[in-house]
């Protein structure tokens, strides 16, 4: 017994260890789980938040109106160039940085000069227009403290083209409290503290600017200005009220309004400005800055009051488990409207509706209080992805149930980038699985819009994405952040490529981890403060059309993302005149396309330059196949020879022949650009040391085309260029019998001189014909447009003269311009052939090789009065040609030295 008992004992003991350690073990596992669920199922800690509230301007000061009787001067603004001066304190300073982004962002040419003090004025003139539209000063005191003779040179511009100036006065530590602007009826009265913004409903500028509205509470900082004036010329437009009595006694109460910003409206001194008592730091200074620009140019630099947004949203059915919709967040928080029976919409105020994801827009409502109904419509993205809780798929089956009042368009499956595919048919595949699981859930399939993960394949571009994009989606519309660089966002632009129409896409401060207001990065004020006048509303304010990518986590949780969109659109209904509306993708991207024509070309870029570029761009691409070096010609001058010569060098080597240009590429100045830099590589072979082996391509007429430069600069910034010049009047011969060789009619049909000299009431193919005889010969204006892009070190102007008698030692200056080794002897490899009258390749045997039949072809010499008439023709862009190589320190070719000569004795 006394065994027996023992041995139940020790076997209930190990039951009780056993139990212990399940317990132990059954806890951990209880804390694992807790810990997964605490971590990674975000629960709603507080309510949403509201958007902003109505607008109100229970506290607005009725301000007198003063201009109603005043007249402005008009002005003719016909006479000036569309382009901006700018007068910076340096290339440095912060507001010059503020002022030339917001021209940027707008798309404005401008131009920024060091504002002198003392010295000369920029050239204001080109015959008898102006070169700018609006002056800028970053210092309005650089302006009123110019020296006499650059001040009367300003103003009786400004007064004689129609022209007006903005300036900026930013207080500081050894700024009078008071003082009146040299030469002008107005006092400064500085360095004080501000509250409670108002806008003159009454000044002429406004346009974008709504003037129902008070800013409340304290302006920043305590280093504002206030203009004080009895002229009738000064009209105020933003006004304030000091912080408190003892801030300003030498003027009135501290309750009334104080100019801040004033406009001049010319009836002074003939010259409209507008002047403003701070920089640009403070949002409603943006925005009368915008109106400042437009008024004072007669709206030449000015966008409509029309705005276009749409806003995607990505991540649907694959989001983070615990970050997902519910059934609730789809269903939105006030009753639907009754005339739509739909999902996710949101009652704003009496006269505007935020409508999400409606595949239709809906008519207009014009309201009693004259509002219009705006709608920004989101898309969806569709994505085949994970199971999330039961009330998040709840929320899923919401959607699908709703599908067909929704917009979708495709992503890739399981979020795969497509630049990682090389086979497009593969490529196609895969979007062919998405395609399906849209097709067996009744998912709308004809938006003809597209994005793909992380921009890859969009932009840099890889074809196969554009090719099978079309096959599978008929896609007509992208978005991306990335061209031509993700930042600064200002530079953002459009393009479109193998019939893709790509739109620029901003960001608006939303992505997959910003789910909680009271956990926004930097604190919930950041968000709001890039709402209320900061980055997401001068996004709207600058740019026509605004595309922004949202994730669905952003409509769970605190919904951020109609948080962020109903307040903005508020703010923006609030505080300007601007029409907030949206259209279907394509629609959208014709539209974007009708505003910014130009922005159709693409300008590629160099993927290994940007390492956000790189990483969504082929491993199996290396911009080493790119050249090193360009001859850009131009055409008649041995561009041909010098292709032929560096041939022969073991180091360099040219690209593949072209079937139907032959050596030439002819890739920066035609159609082939828009095939893109992969079609462009492939006439390159890969080299075997990137570092010493030297990739060129010649193309004669890259030299005169205009686009040229800025192409090549784009997609080969590092690149040297090698051109060749002779006599131009030589050159505009060698190409008129180039083109009677090629049975030419025009140049069959006229002589030399009836081509050169021909009116401009000639026909058409001879005027053609004079302008390729004539036009690439104006080389000082072709080459100052390269030097534009490159600089002066990485440009060889060859003697095309010395070249034909001298070959040897052209090609040695050649050699050591390119830096390639080794040097090769060009003195042995070459020999004169007398038959062919110029030189060629010394091959083993003392045989020679030779360019073609075509080259070295022998004419009569030309007439003396062609000679005479294009002596003449040439001779001040000769003398330009001499200045610009004296410039940059280049020897003067001996043709030219002679030209110059024979000018002077005639």
């Amino acid at each position: 017994m006394i065994q027996l008992w023992k041995v139940v004992r020790h076997v209930r003991q190990l039951e009780l260890h056993r139990l212990i350690l399940l317990l132990i073990a059954f806890s951990l596992i209880s804390m694992c789980i807790l810990a997964y669920y605490v971590t990674n199922s975000p629960k709603i800690k507080e309510p949403p938040p509201l958007p902003f509230s109505d607008c109100s301007n229970q506290h607005r000061i009725l301000i007198p109106p003063q201009a109603s009787w005043r007249l402005t001067k008009s002005v003719d603004t016909s006479r000036t160039d569309p382009v901006v001066l700018v007068f910076v304190e340096s290339i440095y300073s912060q507001l010059g940085q503020e002022i030339v982004a917001i021209l940027e962002s707008s798309r404005f040419k401008y131009r920024t000069e060091i504002a002198p003090g003392k010295g000369d004025m920029p050239t204001l003139t080109d015959k008898d227009r102006g070169r700018y539209a609006l002056i800028i000063y970053e210092n309005i005191l650089k302006y009123v403290n110019l020296d006499a003779w650059n001040r009367e040179l300003l103003d009786k511009y400004c007064v004689e083209y129609g022209v007006g100036i903005i300036g900026f006065f930013k207080a500081n530590e050894n700024s009078l409290l008071s003082a009146q602007l040299k030469g002008f009826p107005l006092f400064l009265h500085s360095n004080l503290g501000l509250r409670d913004y108002h806008i003159n409903p009454s000044a002429p500028l406004l346009y974008v600017t709504r003037a129902n509205e008070v800013e409340q509470g304290p302006l920043p900082g305590d280093d504002w200005t206030v203009f004080q004036s009895n002229h009738s010329t000064y009209e105020p437009v933003l006004l304030a009220t000091t912080k408190s009595s003892e801030s300003i006694p030498h003027l009135a109460t501290h309750k009334a309004l104080h100019a801040t910003v004033v406009q001049d409206l010319g009836l002074h001194d003939g010259i409209q400005r507008v002047l403003f008592g701070n920089n640009l730091n403070f949002w409603l200074h943006k925005l009368i800055f915008v109106d400042a620009i437009a008024y004072l140019t007669g709206k030449r630099l000015c966008l409509t009051l029309d705005r276009y947004i749409l806003v995607d949203i990505d991540d649907i059915f694959v989001g983070k488990e615990g970050t997902r919709m519910k059934v609730s967040d789809v269903e939105g928080y006030d009753l639907p409207l009754p005339i739509l029976d739909l999902v996710w919409q949101r009652k704003l105020q009496p006269s505007v509706l935020l409508t999400w994801h409606l595949l239709k827009p809906l008519p207009m409502f014009v309201m009693s209080s004259g509002d219009v109904m705006c709608h920004t419509f989101l898309k969806i993205l569709l994505l085949g992805g994970d199971c999330g809780t039961d009330e998040e798929d709840e929320g899923d089956d919401m959607l699908l149930k709703h599908r067909k009042e929704f917009w979708w368009f495709p992503h890739m499956w399981s979020h795969m980038q497509p630049h990682l595919f090389h086979n497009v048919t593969v490529l196609a595949e895969q979007m062919k699985l998405n395609k399906q699981f849209a097709v067996e859930h009744g998912i709308p399939t004809d938006l003809g819009y597209a994005v793909a993960p992380h921009h890859s394949g969009v932009y840099p571009v890889h074809t196969q994405l554009y090719e099978a994009w079309k096959s599978v989606w008929s896609i007509q519309v992208t978005s991306t952040e990335e061209y031509p660089h993700l930042r600064p966002a200002r530079y953002r632009r459009g393009f479109i490529h193998n019939g893709i129409m790509v739109l620029p896409r901003q960001t608006c401060g939303l992505f997959t981890h910003t789910i909680f207001y009271n956990e926004y990065p930097g604190g919930s004020k950041e968000l709001d403060k890039s709402i209320r006048g900061g980055e997401l509303f001068l996004t709207v304010l600058l740019n026509p059309i605004s595309i922004f990518m949202t994730h669905l986590s952003n409509y769970g949780n605190d919904r951020l993302g109609l948080y962020t969109f109903e307040s903005l659109v508020k703010f923006v209904q609030c505080w300007t005149n601007l029409r907030l509306q949206t259209l279907p993708p394509v629609q959208l991207a014709k539209k974007y396309f009708e505003i910014f024509p130009q922005e159709k070309n693409p300008l590629w870029q160099n993927p290994c330059d940007d390492k956000r570029h790189k990483d969504i761009w082929s491993k199996e691409k290396t911009c080493d196949r790119l050249p090193k070096f360009l001859i850009v010609g131009p055409q008649k001058t041995g561009t041909t020879a010098v292709h032929f010569f560096l041939t022969m060098h073991p180091a360099v080597t040219s690209n593949f022949p072209s079937p139907s240009t032959f050596e030439e590429i002819q890739f920066f100045n035609g159609p082939n650009y828009h095939k893109g830099i992969d079609w462009y590589m492939e006439f390159f072979p890969i080299p075997s040391n990137a570092s010493t082996d030297f990739m060129f391509e010649k193309s004669a007429n890259y030299f005169d085309t205009e686009v040229v430069p800025k192409r090549g600069a784009a997609l080969l910034p590092r690149a040297k260029i090698i051109t060749v010049l002779i006599n131009p009047a030589d050159r505009a011969y060698s190409w008129y019998q180039h083109q009677r060789a090629h049975n030419d009619p025009a140049a069959l049909n006229y002589t030399f001189y009836q081509v050169i000299s021909a009116k401009s009431q000639a026909p058409q193919e001879l005027r053609n014909l004079q302008s390729r005889c004539l036009l690439p010969g104006w080389y000082s204006t072709h080459l100052e447009r390269w030097l534009t892009y490159y600089p002066s070190g990485q440009l060889l102007i060859v003697d095309g003269q010395e070249l034909r008698h001298n070959p040897a030692s052209v090609m040695d200056n050649i050699q050591k311009f390119l830096g390639v080794t080794p040097l090769f002897n060009y003195t042995q490899a070459l020999r004169f052939d007398e038959a062919k009258g110029f030189w060629c390749q010394l091959l083993d045997g003392g045989k020679t090789k030779c360019l073609g039949k075509s080259k070295g072809r022998k004419y009569p010499d030309m007439d003396s009065s062609s000679r005479l008439f294009l002596r003449d023709f040439y001779r001040e862009h000769n003398i330009e040609l001499s200045k610009l190589m004296n410039r940059l320190g280049q020897p003067l070719p001996t043709w030219l030295r002679e030209e110059l000569q024979n000018s002077s004795w005639s």
